[in-house]
């Protein structure tokens, strides 16, 4: 059998980019903002782009955030939530007026630069959307402050309109004034949750609950403080499952250590507020190291003090590299570092030597223990029908038995004999394996409640460390995008000369650059 490298599948294709920056930062947050002003003060011409606000058909998919259908028809008048961005958010106007080239409603949906396999990409570029079109945006060094996302629980009735994620309920509240819903019940006892409860009392709403698997508040004293005001708090408690119709319109809470003991609360929103895990597609998709880090979240990009990464001209800074606390100091100051260190870098020149982070040597790690409660927590209660991952409707049942979807035959003999303890003989357990075999994760939200979910259950079941568990891989776009977006790009001439044989291949096994043997006409009679 003849093998070698294709000689025209790319030949002649050249990446234009429409435009090109100096310094790209990309996520408009308190470190990508800090990041920006600090770039433009040490005179770089910077770029700032932040997806906000978002098209409402992405706030429908979960993307990127878990919105739960609470969104209110505001979403819908994309000037209308621009202003409520940049009044909500003074370092925006400060980046204005420092020069900064600010772009709303802009996402980057990958990131490319030259290496086997993509060597005709020329230099590094990011390719970005505004939803109706696409380009490629080249940069000389790009700071990615991409933030966090929430880690999703899975308990009957979390598919209901109305349960949505921390950091959604974050986001409509103070940056889009857009957040429907009067009266919430707030999963998770820590920082982040007591926070949003009190952000949801000033803007008039309802907390009824806050609940925690564990058996004491993590966040004591701003517990103490909500219950104080009322608000009750349900220690070593789950949501055994979340009641309505067509939304949630209520909570059925019950105790962990027992489990006969079940109070309902009335209520229209349940947030989860149980974790978060920093946004690393981009870093991942650019080639950069990604190491496992339980203080920090989960898996975070390898980077050093100053958010250097391991990819040349590439930097991070905020929650994508670690989790961080409220208030932002922290984030704010990784990204000063990290402009300072990208202008650093810049006037050192592109062929000087990039000093590459390593990784210090550590023993297996297990998932945040937050983590794990959540996901016993959420075993306790789970039904034959509770989806741990919704898109694509697979159960924790489905998951661990390695079951194949549903709409295939589940009863012949080799499917039967594969489940975790089979997998596990043959090797490291692999998620990308299991996502394979069951597509968990492989629907329109691209893993985003469930990625986590899925890894602490597969770490659980078998006894493996969560870090020794491959990360499920990543392929652009890391945003859904309209076909539409592409429309106008066109391969060059060159490329667009050998589709033919991209859709019919004389022979299967001879590359059809190479001459196939002559044909026996007296093997065909």
């Amino acid at each position: 059998m003849s093998r070698g490298f294709d000689p025209v599948s790319t030949n002649g294709k050249r990446l234009t980019p429409r435009e090109r920056v100096q310094l790209l930062v990309v996520g408009a947050g308190p470190a990508g903002c800090a990041a920006a002003l600090e770039a433009a003060r040490l005179g770089l011409e910077v770029a700032l782009v932040d997806e906000h606000p978002l098209d409402p058909a992405l706030m429908g998919l979960e993307v990127p955030f878990h919105f739960g259908g609470r969104m209110t028809g505001a979403v819908r008048n994309r000037n209308s939530m621009t202003e409520a961005i940049l009044a909500n958010d003074p370092a925006l106007g400060e980046a204005f007026e420092a020069g900064v080239d600010v772009r709303l409603g802009v996402a980057v949906w990958s990131l490319v630069a030259p290496r086997p396999g993509v060597a005709w990409v020329g230099r590094r570029a990011a390719a970005l959307t505004d939803g109706a079109e696409s380009w490629f945006c080249g940069f000389d060094a790009a700071i990615l402050a991409t933030g966090r996302r929430d880690v999703g629980v899975a308990f009957p009735g979390w598919n209901l309109p109305g349960v949505m994620g921390a950091t959604a309920a974050h986001h409509l509240l103070r940056r889009y004034d857009a957040l429907e819903g009067r009266t919430f019940v707030i999963l998770g006892s820590g920082a982040e949750a007591t926070a949003l409860a009190e952000a949801l009392r000033s803007a008039g709403r309802r907390v009824a609950a806050i609940v925690e698997a564990a058996r004491e508040a993590i966040d004591s004293a701003g517990c103490a403080r909500l219950a104080a005001s009322g608000v009750e708090i349900l220690a070593g408690a789950m949501i055994r499952r979340a009641l309505g119709r067509d939304g949630v319109e209520g909570a059925s809470i019950v105790r962990l250590d027992h489990a006969q003991s079940e109070t309902t609360i009335a209520c229209d929103t349940i947030v989860l507020a149980t974790g978060a895990a920093p946004a690393i597609e981009l870093f991942d998709i650019a080639g950069a190291a990604i190491v496992f880090r339980s203080e920090s979240g989960g898996h975070v990009p390898l980077v050093d003090g100053d958010g250097r990464t391991t990819e040349p001209m590439l930097f991070g800074a905020g929650d994508c590299i670690g989790i961080k606390a409220d208030p932002p100091d922290a984030a704010v100051a990784e990204g000063v570092r990290a402009a300072r260190a990208a202008a650093t870098a810049l006037a050192a020149g592109p062929d000087a030597d990039w000093t590459k982070p390593v990784a210090e040597t550590r023993p297996a790690e297990q998932a945040p223990s937050s983590r794990l409660l959540w996901a016993r927590a959420a075993r306790s209660v789970a039904e034959a029908d509770t989806h741990v991952c919704q898109c694509e409707e697979v159960s924790l049942d489905d998951l661990l038995g390695v079951k194949p979807p549903r709409y295939l035959r589940r009863d012949q003999p080799t499917q039967r004999a594969r489940d975790l303890v089979s997998l596990a003989k043959e090797g490291r357990i692999n998620q990308d394996q299991v996502k394979r075999l069951t597509r968990a994760g492989m629907g329109p939200c691209q893993g985003r409640r469930c990625r986590e979910q899925v890894g602490a259950a597969l770490a659980e079941a078998t006894g493996v460390a969560l870090s020794a568990i491959p990360l499920p891989s990543y392929r652009a776009p890391v945003r859904p995008l309209p076909l539409a977006a592409f429309a106008d790009e066109s391969e060059q001439p060159a490329i667009a000369e050998h589709w033919d044989t991209w859709f019919g291949i004389e022979s299967q096994w001879i590359p059809f650059w190479e001459p196939l043997p002559p044909i026996d006409e007296d093997r065909l009679q």
